[in-house]
């Protein structure tokens, strides 16, 4: 289950405060870093891969296990 609580922190971390800002660091459009910001859907495994290069946050660190 996609888990956004490292990727809001790492974002911040960055500078980085708005779905906006998260989308045209790892240039994806502005639905998919809204979507993702908002928890609305998890990244593929391209965006995966762009997330740790922009971020640091790992596949693992974007998942928790299922309740």
């Amino acid at each position: 289950m996609y888990d956004r609580t490292a990727l809001h922190t790492a974002a911040r971390d960055m500078g980085d405060h708005t779905p906006s800002d998260l989308a045209r660091r790892l240039k994806v459009a502005r639905n998919t870093g809204w979507r993702l910001w908002h928890g609305h859907t998890a990244p593929s495994a391209a965006v995966v891969a762009r997330i740790e290069h922009a971020y640091g946050v790992s596949a693992r660190q974007l998942t928790r296990p299922a309740a």
